[in-house]
């Protein structure tokens, strides 16, 4: 057995959706220690659903991968990680082509996360090319927040330099005020923000403050968010929400008590940071 599918034996997998997300969630793993041997996260730091699936026990799957320098730099490659991201793949016994996407040219800003620049490459195998996470490195970020190092064991022991808890928190609320849906709602958005209302986890409102006015050149304070937030919750669909995020959970039944009254109140729960941001 080689170490790809020692890590993948981990999970409990009865159907192709549960392959599919383990197989997802090995190659995050194994992307990491490779961008890990390369040095990147002396530059960068991990953030978005991913992070918080991998380090804090999200229960969803989740399928791209998030990363911010720590500082701007316009002029950073990305592609100079890519040896040790292949090579780490070939220890655990797989074979990997990583291709750098073409941006649409739709807007200055298409989701949350994707705007002129981001980098945004593809990692897929050789033999199963349907089968591919999504990478995406934001080159001139919204500064003011705060990381830390968290351990990974496999494929080998290695720390992971990731946002905080509460400057994840304020990337997801990006998302979910101003992610473009078209015509799919991202109810893993909304899964992420009952996760943090659950865990009681502080918002870092000045970080996402900043995120708005970089992203959307919009100046917000608590009150309009709370507005803006309420808005976008009692105005889509719940049905639709709920159909995104069932492929990435184990159970479904969890959704039972999901409503557009149910995030009404969720969002009347929401806990403010007053701590100053810590040094990156």
């Amino acid at each position: 057995m080689n170490i790809f599918d020692q890590m993948l034996s981990r999970y409990e997998i009865k159907t192709n959706v549960q392959k599919r997300n383990a197989t997802y969630e090995v190659m995050q793993e194994i992307t990491l220690a490779g961008l890990y041997r390369g040095g990147f996260f002396e530059k960068a730091a991990f953030y978005g659903g991913t992070c918080l699936r991998i380090f804090h026990d999200l229960p969803r799957f989740s399928e791209d991968m998030d990363f911010s320098l720590v500082e701007k730099d316009a002029n950073f490659d990305l592609e100079i990680f890519f040896p040790s991201i292949i090579n780490e793949f070939k220890s655990t016994g797989l074979d990997v082509v990583i291709i750098r996407k073409e941006k649409k040219k739709e807007s200055k800003v298409e989701s949350a996360f994707l705007k002129e620049d981001t980098a945004i490459y593809d990692v897929k195998f050789k033999t199963e090319k349907d089968i591919r996470i999504k990478i995406e490195v934001d080159i001139d970020p919204p500064l003011g927040f705060s990381t830390e190092q968290k351990l990974s064991l496999m494929p080998f022991s290695f720390m992971t330099r990731c946002f905080t808890l509460p400057d994840l928190y304020a990337g997801k609320m990006h998302a979910l005020l101003f992610r473009n849906w078209k015509t799919r709602v991202k109810g893993r958005d909304w899964y992420d923000f009952e996760w943090y209302i659950r865990h009681n986890i502080p918002l870092d409102f000045a970080h996402l403050q900043t995120r708005v006015r970089e992203f959307n050149g919009m100046d917000v304070d608590k009150k309009m968010f709370t507005s803006m937030l309420k808005e976008r919750l009692a105005s889509k669909d719940i049905n639709n929400v709920k159909r995104d995020v069932i492929p990435f959970i184990k159970n479904s039944k969890e959704l039972d008590i999901w409503s557009n009254d149910y995030f009404l109140q969720l969002a009347e729960k929401i806990k403010f940071s007053s701590l100053p941001c810590s040094p990156r």
